[in-house]
């Protein structure tokens, strides 16, 4: 059995050493290759006298080298630190000075992006080049070095004794206002997120999933994870447009495919080819709800396809899942808890909700994350101690997630809101998820996000930031209409924005706290008028 995240790999090259593990442009590469290429790599972090649970920094495109880069740091003892590779120089620089990398695999361009601020990371000794012809051999007092010459050159060498307790991965989690944080994950972690998603997605080797989320993502990420985990293959696949996806799809014979709900939501509008609709079996969702009506207009375009509604949190990987056949039965929910995970709604005293009882989603079990990476105060506003642990027991720690939720009578969750994105309006808490449902069922809206405003009168406005379906049809009039015949008083919209491109944040949500931020003087002048300081 798999205890280590890199015998993922080694358990199918082992029984089926010829079976595809991971396809790139027209590439496939075995389990054997692959298992092959993960030990010559940690062979080569090992002969740069990596340390355990020294960090090892991964700032590529998916391409073989990332994956060899990540599996081969957890194979060597390493901490793998993929970084997403849209980020650009300072951000990437705030990462590495983070949590102290010490090595960074990265290409030939994206090094002389980062060349200006990498002599800030004191604790980085050695860049590892994919594509070294060109490249310079040292910037200042860091080695850089090929990484093709060192997988062909470096002596075999032994990795360090681990266990699943062990730490393998930090993954940075997008913060709309500060610096990200760092969650830091175990090999036990990461084992038992992808066997408990495999197992309720029914993955199996003939699955051949379609990656089309960062690996900084721990829901991109998890693609690779639980595909391993059943010995099925991964299509490494960058897109530039949501069409490209649809043809990757149908090219390659997809059977499962995760996005956010942006990506869905463009894609909901799309007709999908013959050949995707005949291949893929499922398709999931997660860092965020999926509004009902692009829920309904997927399932119509692919209507043999199951369709997996999910929620997480990078603390925790993955929490809930809504089975297919509950679709119907029980729209809006966010499911039960997924395989080996406890999920509890708290009272702000710590006791448990009752049935249809706002509360805290609270997640315990061997998903729960470690904490994050040099922040002692923030991980102990997240990760506390489980509650109603029993009687002299030592306390669990589990996640806290800030996130409202409910439970009906037969235990589905439904999401309402994160206790720092709700709305106070009028004296009422409003969900923005809420709000933004309703609005997606009309045909003029394209994509939506509700966010609370300062008023001197309400308190808090909602505010509807809106790109249309076509900008000079929009009909702000019909929209407005449309949410006083399905939303109560105190949830309609006292003004609509309208822009072309709603901010996204690095993992494709849209950056609601980014967006309050740049409209919060939208009702200056009714505070002027009133005389009310702001």
């Amino acid at each position: 059995m798999s205890t280590l995240l890199p015998d993922l790999i080694s358990q199918t090259a082992t029984l089926s050493p010829d079976a595809p593990a991971l396809h790139f442009k027209q590439e496939t590469l075995s389990y054997a290759q692959l298992e092959h290429a993960v030990a010559r790599a940690a062979s080569v972090l090992l002969s740069l006298d990596l340390a355990a649970d020294e960090r090892v920094a991964v700032y590529l495109p998916k391409q073989f080298e990332t994956v060899f880069g990540i599996y081969g740091a957890a194979r060597a003892g390493g901490v793998f630190v993929p970084v997403n590779p849209l980020l650009k120089a300072p951000q990437v620089a705030y990462i590495l000075k983070d949590c102290n990398v010490r090595v960074l695999i990265t290409s030939k361009e994206r090094l002389e992006q980062l060349s200006e601020v990498l002599a800030d990371c004191h604790d980085l000794h050695t860049v590892l080049v994919t594509n070294p012809e060109g490249a310079p051999t040292r910037l200042g007092r860091i080695d850089v070095r090929s990484w093709p010459e060192l997988m062909n050159s470096a002596p075999d060498a032994q990795p360090p004794r681990r266990i699943d307790a062990d730490l393998t991965a930090i993954l940075y989690t997008s913060g709309s206002t500060g610096n990200p944080k760092g969650v830091v994950l175990s090999h036990r972690n990461m084992v038992a997120g992808a066997l408990s998603v495999a197992e309720y997605l029914d993955n199996r080797p003939e699955d051949r999933l379609l990656a089309v989320l960062p690996f900084s993502f721990d829901y991109g990420l998890s693609q690779m994870s639980t595909a391993f985990a059943r010995g099925a293959s991964v299509v490494l696949f960058e897109y530039l447009l949501p069409r490209d996806v649809l043809k990757a799809c149908a090219q390659y014979r997809i059977t499962g495919l995760a996005a956010v709900p942006p990506l869905w939501v463009q894609l909901a509008q799309m007709d999908w080819p013959e050949e995707a609709k005949a291949s893929l079996r499922y398709i999931t969702n997660s860092g965020g709800a999926m509004p009902t009506a692009t829920v309904a207009a997927l399932r119509a375009g692919l209507p043999n396809t199951q369709v997996f509604l999910m929620y997480g949190l990078t603390e925790a990987f993955r929490s809930t899942y809504l089975p297919p056949e509950e679709l119907d039965r029980r729209p809006g929910s966010m499911g039960k808890a997924i395989p080996n995970a406890e999920i509890l709604v708290v009272r702000e005293d710590g006791s448990l909700c009752g049935p249809n009882e706002p509360g805290e989603l609270v997640h315990r079990g061997a998903l729960v994350g470690q904490g994050y990476w040099n922040a002692p105060e923030k991980t102990a506003e997240r990760y506390k101690p489980a509650p109603n642990c029993w009687p002299g027991c030592q306390p669990e720690i589990a996640v806290w997630s800030g996130d409202t939720v409910r439970r009906d009578e037969d235990g589905f969750l439904y999401f309402i809101g994160r206790k720092d994105d709700m709305i106070k309006t009028s004296g009422y808490r409003v969900s923005p998820t809420e709000v933004e449902e309703v609005i997606y069922g009309h045909p003029d809206v394209a994509e939506v996000a509700a966010i609370g405003i300062a008023h001197p009168q309400l308190g808090q406005a909602v505010v509807l930031v809106v790109k249309p379906s076509a900008m000079n049809l929009f009909r702000e009039d019909a929209v407005l209409k449309h949410c006083k015949s399905r939303l109560p008083g105190f949830m309609q919209p006292s003004k609509i924005v309208l822009r072309e491109v709603l901010p996204r944040n690095p993992n494709g949500k849209i950056d609601r706290k980014s967006l309050a931020g740049e409209y919060a003087e939208l009702f200056a002048d009714l505070f002027a008028a009133l005389g009310e300081a702001r």
